[in-house]
């Protein structure tokens, strides 16, 4: 057993059962293990098993692991995986931080972050300090209104932090979260920068506001909603969205980079038609992914739109082609071509 951990610590590890998966989180549980959820057919993963297998040399006390998503759902499932490549990382057997998609420097900050944290002794001197400082002031302004919190607004991880999310929805205030259980140099830091002992920690334009507590007392004495910034209303918002351009794609990636593979699929059918269009990825906006969902009556992804009305999904697509081949003995490209630049629903 400690050769196979041994191992893992000097490359990367090819996973291809849940049991074995277990059994090496088990075995590194002292030490830090990425995981790279990956597929066969994204490019974009064989790139990051690249800059894996480079990282692996760079850091040998790290162990590595590639894990085909599809090819163990049980795991992928447990860890919400949706689309590749994502990154997870464990410490303690427990999951402290994520990252989705093919951003190699980012992986490489977090990698050298979370290998250096709580494996050295504090430095002697105020530089690392400092840095930390600057890196606060940078989390606290990186939107008009910053949550931290533990966990995320879509799964808080404590009462505290879902009560202040859901106070914050309910008078539809526009922010964006920290997850401090992600980071713990934040988790502590910001304590002291803040000079604020708990969590959730609300701030705006970079000044601390308060805690639940406090929050509260601004719901009630109905300052909240002249102090933080307010969110435009989702449905305006899709509306605009899906008017966006002639042709709009709802997907989980971009032109660039398709992150599952009905994503990928409609990409390759639309760029055959020579149609322009335009591209959102959902992965990057959680209220889009899931507002779409009841706008459109539509619970999948991707959704493709011409002139703001909703065509559907691959196998929409694929139908209508098909339809069309039957009555017009049209090529594929020239059928969708004709479709996407002449659909209304009143022609179905």
């Amino acid at each position: 057993m400690a050769a196979g951990a041994a191992e893992a610590a000097a490359a990367v590890v090819e996973v291809g059962s849940t049991r074995q998966f277990e059994e090496l989180l088990r075995l590194t549980a002292k030490s830090l293990l990425v995981v790279h959820f990956w597929a066969p057919w994204a490019p974009q993963c064989a790139q990051m098993n690249d800059v894996m297998a480079e990282l692996a040399k760079e850091h040998p006390q790290v162990s590595f692991v590639k894990l085909e998503a599809e090819a163990v759902p049980e795991v992928s499932e447990k860890y919400g995986i949706s689309s590749v490549p994502t990154f997870l990382f464990f410490k303690n057997s427990q999951k402290i931080d994520r990252l989705d998609g093919a951003h190699a420097p980012e992986l490489t900050k977090k990698v050298q972050r979370h290998a250096s944290s709580g494996s050295f002794p504090p430095s002697g001197n105020e530089h690392p300090k400092e840095d930390l400082n600057l890196r606060l002031k940078k989390l606290t302004h990186a939107a008009p209104c910053m949550l931290f919190m533990k966990g995320t607004p879509q799964e808080p991880r404590c009462g505290f932090s879902k009560q202040m999310v859901e106070i914050l929805h309910k008078h539809n205030i526009q922010f964006s979260s920290f997850d401090i259980f992600s980071d713990e140099e934040v988790r502590q830091g910001l304590k002291t920068y803040s000079n604020w002992p708990t969590y959730p920690q609300l701030y705006v334009s970079g000044e601390l506001i308060g805690g639940l507590d406090i929050i509260k007392e601004l719901e009630a004495s109905d300052e909240l909603d002249t102090i933080c910034p307010k969110a435009p209303k989702l449905e305006e918002r899709l509306k605009v969205l899906t008017n966006k351009a002639s042709v709009m794609l709802f997907m989980k990636g971009n032109k660039q980079e398709a992150k599952c593979g009905f994503s990928k699929q409609i990409l390759e059918i639309l760029n055959s038609t020579g149609v322009e269009y335009e591209t959102f990825d959902i992965l990057e906006d959680e209220e889009v992914r899931q507002g779409l969902k009841t706008f459109s009556n539509w619970p999948t992804y991707p959704q493709l739109y011409v002139k703001g009305e909703l065509v559907g999904g691959l196998d929409i697509v694929k139908d209508i082609a098909n339809v069309h081949s039957a009555r017009l003995h049209l090529s594929l490209t020239s059928r969708l071509v004709h479709i996407l630049s002449t659909f209304t629903f009143s022609a179905w």
